[in-house]
């Protein structure tokens, strides 16, 4: 007489459909992050409102100076003092034949600070400024 095997006799196998939901998961939470991914280079500050303002292209190199309200002045995210402002837009113009600048300014900001800057970066021969705004 012949006793069956406990055992079964089925091979093991691997699901693989479980791996390609996790595959396909990941792949989509890659990708929405990476489309969420803005290249900001300023300070988060509460821009003015301005209707006449023109939505400039983002292809072209830029830097960014931000004045706070509270009078910091940062450039490249980098918080810097007037000497430091001076040397590195000094060395903005050695790299860059014409460079252009966008000034991110507080609406509650002095005027003051912001032509400063802008005074700054063109006795240096900067010629291209753009200001920040909020469309309104």
């Amino acid at each position: 007489m012949i006793i069956p095997s406990l055992r079964s006799k089925r091979k093991a196998r691997i699901e693989i459909i479980p791996l390609i939901d996790i595959v396909f998961f990941l792949l989509a939470t890659f990708v929405m992050v990476s489309l969420s991914m803005v290249k900001n280079q300023g300070m988060p500050v509460n821009l003015p409102r301005a209707s006449s303002g023109v939505r400039q292209t983002q292809n072209d190199p830029h830097t960014m100076i931000t004045v706070m309200k509270n009078g910091e002045i940062f450039f490249n995210k980098k918080k810097v003092t007037w000497t430091e402002l001076r040397s590195s837009l000094q060395e903005l113009t050695h790299k860059t034949p014409d460079p252009r600048i966008i000034l991110n300014g507080d609406e509650e900001a002095t005027l003051g600070k912001a032509v400063s800057v802008l005074n700054e970066a063109h006795t240096l021969g900067i010629k291209k400024f753009s200001i920040s705004t909020k469309q309104s």
